[in-house]
């Protein structure tokens, strides 16, 4: 990141839990309640060392899952998705677009989101966030960065571009409702506090990615 200057947060995409419907859990209390019953949990994620497999982790070994804890890497966040509906493993950590079409088929529940209160926008409103309950959680983001050593005042000319693109309310509802994304701008100390959580939730859940 030293080889790049910070511009903007394009948008944030925040993670969802998915359980299998047969499961029949709801909430993070059905959740917190099967862990503690000891049952085996098999969680899809897109990659061995994903965000998705850093928040599987992070989720499950906080409610004290141990090592019935096992986490399935797919070569896809869609084919990670889509292990739950084929009943592969019992839950994914996925994209919202990505597990909708399943949920809208009743082929999952989604218990709760990686954010830090519930979900506000589409057709997750109200699932519940981790971080209401003290679990770790980071957003998704795609940060617009300018090349190192480029002119300040052409940083902020693309800052203040940036910021009247996500300030449209055309751009805002389409991001939300339809790419199920947030609007999410930040700061040069929003990105520092994002990167040094994402660090700390990759150094104290590492050995369990790890396996």
């Amino acid at each position: 990141a030293e080889d790049f200057a910070y511009v903007e947060n394009l948008y944030s995409s925040i993670f969802v839990l998915s359980a299998s419907a047969d499961l029949n859990i709801k909430t993070i209390a059905d959740l917190e309640a099967y862990v503690a019953a000891g049952n085996e949990i098999s969680v899809a994620v897109n990659g061995a060392t994903s965000s998705e497999a850093f928040l599987a982790a992070a989720l499950f070994g906080k409610m004290g899952a141990g090592d019935k804890l096992k986490l399935t890497p797919y070569q896809s966040a869609a084919e990670a998705a889509q292990a739950v509906a084929k009943g592969e493993t019992q839950f994914a950590v996925s994209h919202q677009s990505q597990i909708l079409e399943t949920y809208q088929q009743g082929g999952v529940t989604i218990p709760c989101a990686f954010d830090e209160k519930a979900l506000e926008h589409g057709p997750f409103a109200g699932v519940e966030g981790v971080g209401e309950k003290g679990y770790p959680y980071f957003r998704n983001r795609c940060f617009i960065m300018a090349r190192a050593g480029t002119d300040e005042a052409t940083v902020a000319a693309l800052k203040e571009l940036y910021g009247k693109i996500l300030a449209d309310e055309e751009v805002a509802a389409w991001l939300q409702d339809t790419m199920l994304l947030e609007v999410d701008p930040m700061s040069q100390e929003d990105v520092d506090a994002h990167v040094e959580n994402v660090k700390n939730i990759v150094n104290e859940y590492k050995d369990i990615v790890a396996g």
